[in-house]
């Protein structure tokens, strides 16, 4: 594998990029970080990624392992922006800081209760709100870009300021909404799904993304504190893969219980969230990244009130429920030709043969792990480039957003979704798998 930085940075930069995304690969695809700390070195990630890829086990592989993607010409010095949402609504934004007192946080109990922060995405009222919402904390971004080896001073910042198209205290647009909960990759901030958040509030929903506590290189509460990955550090010090895929099964199940607990504090009879009446609490779907996107399959079988569910390039470490999922729709969008049947994730297809509803397995040509998320958009834009994933920033917004809004209006909104039934001119990079 080789990166390249088409930016001031090149060179020495460039080696330690190389070998950070290699071990990025393996965090979010789920092998393990280097350390809950974000401090790891080049030499360190490296040797963790290397040592922890079983040749029988894909999934673990460092395949297509860029953070960002796709070459940039523009200055490193500016911010990143976000692709902006295609949708009819103005966008809002929100955060709730959570406390679930009846479960103990499952990787460090010394710290309490189990605690969430979610962003709340909305429809809203044109011209109403404040400033755009910010994008990351930049401590959260340090760490994230040094577990990487990303250590240029500028990044941290630059990533932070990344901008969004949400306004903060804007008016609900009016009417009930759908509510789609989306769930981050293991040891990756749940702002790196904010592209595909505001997408689909701005096509009328409303989207809660929960950042799972000591499950992230970096979460800032709102005191301050920052929550290293206590989880990350637990599948780090298991001997072997079989107790490494024994932990990110728990990581899965154990969201599945944070998003039972989130549901009934925003379509409980007494809302955490202001504007709570905007959910229509009868149709809700999930998707999430890695190992959210297992996580969806783990929230559905444990509870009901999920509709429908999508897992972007997520291995099922966690599996699909022998029952199936009660009939309900599910969507597996990954990888090609990592994540097509009969390819080294083999959980794919066990998980594959028992959904029981409506199901769909496309996978997209020239695209990374990371495809799914805002990190090619932001990478482009830094100048950081994976020959791996060649597919564009703007390609991979158009097709994830695509095909996911399709999916949820399938699925929850009981709309026609001619995008699903086959391969389509507009994006001839997406295959549909039919095993």
């Amino acid at each position: 594998m080789t990166i390249s930085l088409r930016n001031r940075r090149a060179g020495a930069a460039a080696t330690a990029t190389a070998l950070a995304l290699a071990s990025l690969a393996a965090l979010a695809g789920t092998a393990t970080p280097a350390s809950a700390s974000g401090r790891a070195t080049a030499t360190a990630t490296t040797a963790t990624a290397t040592a922890l890829v079983p040749a029988s086990a894909a999934a673990l592989k460092p395949a297509s392992p860029a953070a960002f993607a796709s070459p940039a010409s523009s200055d490193p010095a500016v911010p990143a922006t976000l692709p902006r949402p295609t949708g009819p609504y103005a966008t809002g934004r929100d955060t709730l800081f959570l406390t679930d007192h009846e479960r103990t946080d499952p990787w460090v109990p010394a710290a309490g209760a189990r605690q969430l922060l979610v962003s709340l995405h909305y429809p809203a009222r044109p011209g109403s709100g404040g400033d755009p919402a910010p994008y990351m904390p930049e401590a959260e971004a340090r760490l994230m870009l040094a577990q990487r080896g990303l250590d240029d001073p500028e990044w941290p910042g630059l990533v932070a300021a990344t901008r969004t198209f949400s306004r903060t205290d804007a008016r609900p647009a009016p009417g009930r909404f759908p509510l789609v909960l989306l769930s981050p990759g293991f040891g990756t901030p749940r702002a790196t799904l904010t592209g595909l958040a505001e997408e689909l509030a701005s096509r009328g929903h409303v989207v809660a993304t929960a950042d799972h506590p000591y499950e992230s290189t970096g979460t800032e509460l709102p005191d301050g504190r920052v929550l290293t990955c206590a989880a990350c550090d637990e599948v780090d010090a298991q001997p072997d893969d079989a107790g490494r895929r024994k932990v990110l099964a728990a990581v899965s199940a154990g969201r599945a219980a944070d998003f039972s607990f989130l549901l009934d504090r925003l379509t409980g009879p007494r809302p955490a969230w202001r504007h709570a009446r905007a959910i229509d609490a009868r149709r809700v779907g999930m998707a999430g990244h890695s190992i959210g996107g297992n996580a969806a399959a783990s929230t559905m079988a444990a509870d009901r009130r999920v509709d429908a569910g999508v897992n972007m390039d997520g291995t099922f470490f966690d599996p699909v429920a022998a029952r199936g999922l009660d009939g309900r729709s599910f969507l597996m969008l990954g990888t090609d030709p990592d994540h097509a049947p009969g390819a080294g994730d083999t959980s794919w297809d066990e998980g594959w043969a028992r959904l029981d509803g409506f199901k769909r397995w496309l996978t997209v040509r020239d695209s990374g792990h990371f495809t799914f998320t805002d990190t090619p958009a932001i990478g482009e834009q830094l100048g950081i480039v994976d020959p791996d994933a060649p597919l564009s920033a703007a390609r991979s917004a158009t097709i994830t957003r695509a095909y996911v809004t399709a999916f949820f209006d399938r699925s929850l909104r009981g709309r026609p979704a001619r995008l699903l039934d086959g391969p389509a001119p507009a994006h001839p990079e997406v295959l549909f798998q039919r095993p």
